[in-house]
């Protein structure tokens, strides 16, 4: 059962098994990594608990001796948070025997993004998640019941014979169904902006990807000039943002934030969780936020490459942006490991500048310098020159102003076609 927590925090014990091939370094990181979990759902995380075996115990997931000893641990705890996704059965005989609630791995990842779900598309897509992790466990808890737990034949429905545990799996049904259609309408309109969008001439699209708490919300407000939530938690935002880079450039770059990932993140968030994802799917250029002060920064860029690859989007360009370098990290390894890496950190106002003009650098190789000449009676299209093309050069004449830009060539072109023939044997006068 998920509580709130929000009135005073619950203690809670992290636990864990610990199976072959798993090496002690993989393991901590991702105990680590559950105790993070923890703290973000407003969790105090008061121990650990760990056990090493060739497999869980089918029962109560730890051994029976080991689960004594768990029994004693969890007096001062109100919940053991549980580093893998567990059967309902397990849960609830490891919840009889120590006296406190138990969540796995999955049930807290998923409590969190219903918390911190804000958009209507996102809430939509967290009780899609919800609703598909609880349907198999009702399944496993009415067979445990037996006939007990099976309602009592009636008039009306499905069928005399139909169970209110089966009536309960159709409204479960029923309601994603319902959920998927929203969703798909949603997504049409979403498409619809997107093209929108993408017909604005000078515009080019950047996505930050990322594991989560990389500090991808710190560097999205440094590169555009927004407040964004920033915050010490994992999955501290989940809806999609985009802003345009700030000072604007040309061309126009617009950057999006996207949900960040994690290890053993349940493969059916990932796919409810495709809409924030298509960010990089759309995106000409990925900035790929890693967290160089973190020790085991190589298995998050792992998992970000794997979930990338997951989505399709293992062919778009990407810049591996190494952040936090102020908090530890060895920038001369970092660039000799990964070259074409920038090394920064998101609070330094001159390492946002370089990572800008990187990005700017990287959407102006296919640009375009040409001459432009605007009649003095046709001032009025000046600013539509401004709007689409870098202005290098400005120089007047008798008859008009004549223009060095640097732009896209369909923009450029379209300029052309707008203004008309220069005319020749009048060379102008620098403005």
């Amino acid at each position: 059962m998920m509580q709130d927590v929000k009135d005073k925090p619950k203690r809670a014990l992290a636990a864990a098994v610990q199976l072959p091939g798993m090496s002690d370094v993989e393991f901590e990181a991702s105990l680590s990594e559950l105790r993070q979990l923890a703290k973000t759902l407003g969790f105090a995380v008061v121990g650990t608990f760990t056990q090493k075996r060739a497999g869980f115990d089918q029962t109560a997931y730890f051994g029976t001796g080991k689960r004594q000893e768990l029994r004693i641990l969890a007096q001062d705890a109100d919940v053991i948070v549980v580093d893998h996704e567990i059967s309902p059965s397990q849960a609830r005989n490891l919840e009889k025997e120590t006296g406190c609630e138990v969540m796995d791995r999955t049930m807290v990842i998923l409590e969190i993004f219903h918390r911190h779900a804000r958009s209507r598309a996102a809430r939509a897509q967290v009780e899609i998640a919800r609703l598909g992790y609880m349907a198999p466990r009702m399944r496993e808890a009415a067979k445990l019941a037996g006939p007990q737990g099976r309602g009592r034949s009636g008039v009306g429905g499905r069928g005399a014979s139909e169970s209110r545990t089966e009536l309960d799996r159709r409204k479960v049904r029923d309601r994603i169904s319902e959920l998927e259609k929203e969703l798909a309408a949603m997504g049409a309109e979403r498409k619809t902006q997107r093209a929108r969008r993408q017909e604005r001439p000078g515009l080019a699209r950047v996505a930050l990807v990322g594991y989560t708490n990389a500090g991808k919300s710190t560097l999205m407000r440094a590169l555009t000039g927004n407040e964004a939530l920033v915050a010490d938690k994992l999955f501290a935002t989940l809806d999609t943002t985009v802003r345009a880079l700030h000072p604007e450039s040309v061309p126009r770059v617009l950057v999006s934030d996207t949900v960040g990932f994690i290890k053993n993140l349940p493969h059916g968030l990932v796919a409810s969780f495709k809409s924030t994802l298509d960010e990089a799917l759309e995106a000409s250029l990925l900035l790929h936020v890693v967290d160089a002060s973190d020790p085991g920064f190589e298995r998050q860029l792992a998992v970000t490459e794997e979930v990338l690859d997951e989505i399709g989007a293992k062919g778009v360009p990407r810049i591996l942006v190494f952040n936090k370098i102020d908090r530890g990290g060895d920038e001369a390894a970092l660039r000799a490991l990964h070259p074409g890496c920038s090394v920064l950190s998101a609070r330094r106002a001159g390492d946002i500048a370089k990572l800008r003009e990187t990005v700017v650098a990287f959407f102006r190789r296919d640009l375009v310098e040409a001459e432009l000449f605007l009649p003095w009676s046709a001032q009025n299209l000046r600013g539509k020159i401004f709007a689409n093309c870098e202005v290098l050069e400005e120089r007047a004449g008798s008859d008009g102003a004549s223009f060095r830009v640097r732009g896209e060539p369909e923009a450029v072109k379209r300029l052309r076609k707008q203004l008309g023939p220069s005319p020749k044997g009048k060379p102008g006068k620098p403005a």
